[in-house]
Order: C-alpha cells, then sequence, then structure tokens
C-alpha cells in the first residue's frame, strides 16, 4: 500500500479575515478555488517550513495551482478508474470512516460498565429454556411462556433450585442417572465482566440481589435469573496444588502425610511431581495458571483464595475430585479505572458488546432519516419459498430511507446466503445495514472534515499515479533520454562520467521534465488569479 502523508491541521483564523473565505483566489478554467480552501492548505504547512522564501504566499500559490493542475490531469486521463486505484480508495475509505461508525460516548461507558463488573462479581442461579436459531415468532413466544410460568411458581413460593434441576434445559442443573453426578441446580457461583454472554451478564448486575429477574433472551434460549450476592472481586491468583484422588482412608492418610512433609519445609513443587495425581499440572509442581474465584469448583476456590500470604499453604481439603492441599504463588488484585482502561477499551471492542455501539448510531439515525416500511411488500417474509422467488416477481419497494428506495429483490439477494436466522430477523439486520449504508454514503455530504481529508487523499493517491508515469517512470527508463540530458548539461556537473553520479543526473532530469510538463499544461489552461484577494492574503500574513 502506497503511503501519502496527509498532515491535516485544521488552524482557521477566526479573524477579521474569516469574512473572505467565500472570496475566490484563483479560478483554473473556470473552478474556483476559494481564500479558505488555500489558506487551509498554506497553514497546514507553515509549522514544517523554516525558509522564509519558502512561505512565500505568491510561491506558495503558483504550487498550489501546479498541483491542481496536475490532478485534473490525472482525472482527464482516468487515473481513477484504474483497479488499484478503487481498491486503495475503498481500503483508506474504511479506515477513515471508523470513528464515525461508533459511538464514542456509548462506547466509554461500556468501558465503564466493564470495569465495574470486574471490580465486583455476582452470584446467580439460573434457569434455561432453549430456543433454537431457527425458531419462529410463535416457537418463540412458546418458550417465552414456558418460562414466565416457571417464574410465577417461584414467585409463589416454590424453590428455585427445585424447578432448576426439574425444568431448566441447562444440563449442568440436572442430575446424571448415568454418572451419579449431581447437578448444579441452575448454580453458577461468582462470576464478573466478560465471562459470561453480554445479555447474560447486563440481566446479572441489573437484577437486585435476592430478585428474581424477568425473562431475557441470549442466543441460548430464555432465561431467568436470581442474584444470590454481589461484592467487590479479590481479583485473580496464581497457584499450585497437590491432588490425591478418592476420599478412602488411604487417600486421607497419604495426603497427611504430604502436608507433614511441607510443614517439614520440603519443596511444595517437588511433592507435587511426585505425588500429585493431577496428570495436568504434576509436571508444572502443580502450577494451575492464573484465575478468579468462579472459575475453580467452591471449595477449592475458598481455600484458594483464604491464603493470605505468597508461598502460603493450605491444609488438606476435600472437593468431588479428591483430596487437595493448595499453595499461593501470586496475588493479582484488581488494578484503578486509569490502569485498566486501554485493556478493557480493546476488550470491548473485540467483544459482542460492540455491536450495541453500531446499535446505538442506527437508533440515532432513525430519529434523524425518514424511514418507511412498505406492509405489502414485506409479505414475501412470510413466503417459504422466498430465496427461489423470480426477480420479475420482486419489484415492489420493500424499504425507503429519505429518497433513497430498497427494492425487495435487493433483500432476498440479502439472505440467499444467510440461512441460519429467521427470515423476519435477516430483514431486521437488513434494515439496519441499509441504514447504515446510506449513512456512509452521505458522509461525504454530512461531515465536512471526512469530505476534506478523504478528498485530499483521493487527489494525492492520483498525483501519486500520475508523477510515477508521467515523471519517475519516464526519467529511470529512458537511458538515451538521460544521456541526452545530461551531455546538454554536462557543464553543471563536476564529471564528465554519468554513472558516478548518475543519480543527481535523474533527479536533475525529473526536475526538468516536470517543469516543462507543468508549462504545457498552464499553456492549456485558463488560469485567473485575483490580484486583490492574493494582496489581501500577503498583507495579512504580513499583519500576523
Amino acid at each position: 500500500m502506497k503511503k501519502i502523508v496527509l498532515l491535516l491541521v485544521l488552524v482557521i483564523s477566526t479573524s477579521v479575515f474569516s469574512q473572505k473565505r467565500a472570496k475566490t483566489i484563483v479560478t483554473i478554467d473556470g473552478e474556483k478555488i476559494t481564500v479558505a480552501e488555500f489558506k487551509k492548505m498554506y497553514e497546514k504547512n507553515l509549522g514544517v517550513i523554516d525558509d522564509e522564501e519558502a512561505k512565500s504566499i505568491s510561491n506558495n500559490l503558483n504550487l498550489y495551482i501546479n498541483y491542481k493542475l496536475k490532478v485534473k490531469e490525472a482525472y482527464r486521463i482516468q487515473l481513477d478508474t484504474m483497479p488499484s486505484y478503487k481498491r486503495e480508495i475503498a481500503l483508506y475509505k474504511d479506515q477513515l470512516m471508523a470513528p464515525y461508525l461508533q459511538d464514542t460516548t456509548f462506547i466509554n461507558t461500556l468501558v465503564e460498565d466493564a470495569y465495574f463488573r470486574t471490580k465486583n462479581e455476582v452470584k446467580a442461579k439460573h434457569i434455561l429454556i432453549l430456543l433454537s436459531k431457527e425458531a419462529t415468532p410463535k416457537d418463540t413466544l412458546i418458550a417465552y411462556n414456558k418460562i414466565l410460568k416457571l417464574r410465577e411458581r417461584i414467585l409463589k413460593g416454590e424453590n428455585f433450585e427445585v424447578i432448576a434441576a426439574q425444568f431448566s434445559e441447562d444440563k449442568s442443573a440436572q442430575n446424571n442417572p448415568k454418572t451419579g453426578r449431581k447437578g448444579n441446580r441452575g448454580n453458577l457461583g461468582y462470576f464478573s465482566a466478560f465471562t459470561m454472554v453480554y445479555p447474560f451478564e447486563v440481566a446479572a448486575y441489573a437484577t437486585k440481589v435476592g430478585e428474581i429477574s424477568m425473562p431475557f433472551k441470549t442466543k441460548f434460549g430464555y432465561h431467568i435469573m436470581q442474584v444470590d450476592d454481589i461484592k467487590e472481586s479479590k481479583g485473580a491468583i496464581e497457584a499450585a496444588h497437590i491432588l490425591i484422588k478418592g476420599t478412602s482412608a488411604s487417600s486421607e492418610n497419604r495426603i497427611k502425610d504430604i502436608y507433614t512433609k511441607l510443614k517439614n519445609n520440603e519443596n511444595f513443587e517437588a511433592l507435587a511431581k511426585k505425588f500429585s495425581e493431577d496428570t495436568g499440572s504434576k509436571n508444572k509442581g502443580g502450577k494451575l495458571g492464573k484465575f478468579k474465584a468462579g472459575r475453580m469448583v467452591k471449595p477449592f476456590s475458598d481455600a484458594a483464595f483464604s491464603l493470605a500470604h505468597v508461598n502460603d499453604f493450605s491444609p488438606p481439603f476435600k472437593t468431588r475430585f479428591g483430596l487437595h492441599i493448595v499453595k499461593l504463588i501470586k496475588k493479582h488484585p484488581i488494578r484503578s479505572f486509569d490502569e485498566m482502561k486501554k485493556e478493557l477499551y480493546d476488550k470491548v471492542k473485540k467483544s459482542s458488546r460492540m455491536q450495541l455501539s453500531k446499535n446505538a448510531i442506527v437508533t440515532k439515525l432513525e430519529k434523524k432519516y425518514t424511514i418507511i416500511e412498505f406492509e405489502e411488500a414485506k409479505k414475501i417474509l412470510n413466503r417459504n419459498d422466498i430465496r427461489t422467488l423470480p426477480k420479475d416477481s420482486l419489484q415492489q419497494t420493500i424499504l425507503r430511507i429519505n429518497d433513497k428506495k430498497i427494492g425487495q429483490e435487493v433483500f432476498v439477494e440479502y439472505i440467499k446466503n444467510r440461512s441460519s436466522s429467521p427470515v423476519f430477523e435477516l430483514y431486521k439486520t437488513f434494515r439496519d445495514t441499509q441504514i447504515m449504508d446510506y449513512y456512509k454514503e452521505n458522509l461525504i455530504y454530512t461531515e465536512p472534515e471526512y469530505a476534506h481529508i478523504l478528498k485530499e487523499y483521493e487527489d494525492g493517491l492520483l498525483l501519486f499515479e500520475l508523477m510515477q508515469e508521467k515523471i519517475w517512470q519516464a526519467a529511470t527508463k529512458d537511458s538515451l533520454a538521460l544521456k541526452k540530458y545530461f551531455k546538454t548539461n554536462v557543464a553543471n556537473y563536476k564529471t564528465d562520467e554519468l554513472k558516478t553520479i548518475k543519480g543527481q543526473v535523474i533527479n536533475d532530469y525529473q526536475n526538468f521534465l516536470e517543469e516543462k510538463w507543468i508549462a504545457t499544461l498552464r499553456q492549456q489552461s485558463e488560469i485567473i488569479v485575483n490580484k486583490r484577494q492574493l494582496k489581501g492574503l500577503i498583507r495579512f500574513y504580513r499583519e500576523e
């Protein structure tokens, strides 16, 4: 990708001179260039110019005229139609447009919420009624009513955990008769930000302790939730453990013997490698890495997080896996918001919650635009054969955004290769996409700064292509012309050996070709400088 450095310093004076911004300083073949446009370019480069002569208004105006003539020539010979140019501009537009497609205030709120939910962990239990991605509105209503009835039973006094074990379609809640494993009865323990899918996280932190939430939907289906506790997070720790499987008398004697060795200052890592029956960690000296409280089973988490100091180890304790001794290696407390802000911002941008920022933009645009949906045309959403309907039967307008009409055919083409979601959900996504597309198409008219930077990049890239074709390649490819130029101007050099100063000669020849070419462009163009405006501009900067 070619790099065109475009410095934009928007320092436009607010003095009396600002009244003349709409005035024309030069006209090139009927195209008027305003004082403001030239002034913006001049001030942008002023900070990097040291030479007083280079700061000359007249000299800079001549250079700007030359620049405009070159760009005009690039468009004349249609360099802007080259596939490589179009690809380059498309990539740049995507990059330049990105900040306008995000609600910065909304993202900042998401980051602040994420910090609160990192610093405070919530303990909850839930009941799930599954709902497939292909669910129809009828299926969705059935699932909603089913979980609503379970909520009503709990509110009337039935036990949440009993209902969860019996009716929740989250398999972890149910007992497994084949393995003898007991279900968690809907209990999820403590968790914090980025642990659960986002709608679940939102519901958990929005529900008051002891209350039962209203049904809410995630990608898995409908849930209800009871929040049992919310407390400040202890952060994360690094720990190691020794595991002896089973809880027989023999297992207890073995773990007690290991505990005695530790109390006698034997090395924990060596004992873990020798005796631990956790095949995943024993070769690492029992190290389990970094984890938060909710990641481990409760007895293990309680024992590990109760250790006060690094290198402390616990007495033997029991979990469903067997008997353990755990050692604290390092503590990772929750850092301040300022310390975590960038990390949380990056997490938010990579997470599904970023879609909410785009939704916020769409919501704002819905209030700004006139959006009409045509119900008669939308009836095709109810047809099972919608993806195979012939084009000639898809000529009605299904959606209009201001003056832009979007037809049924466009929608059907959009959903042809999208079969994982119901058609009515795809229509909502299609509608939002069309609103965003309309916004992007009109961004050059609604965002002057975006339009200016984009135009500057487009012209700069065209100029690069033009100079490459007309000057740079011409000076290096035509060796006979280069030799002729050197022979004609040999008196200007200290040697008559071209090969010893070829780089310098090529540079001089390129300047010669450019000057000759610019002279031709000027002869072919009508250039009218408004001398009155030029003098006023010179006087303005002299006084400033």
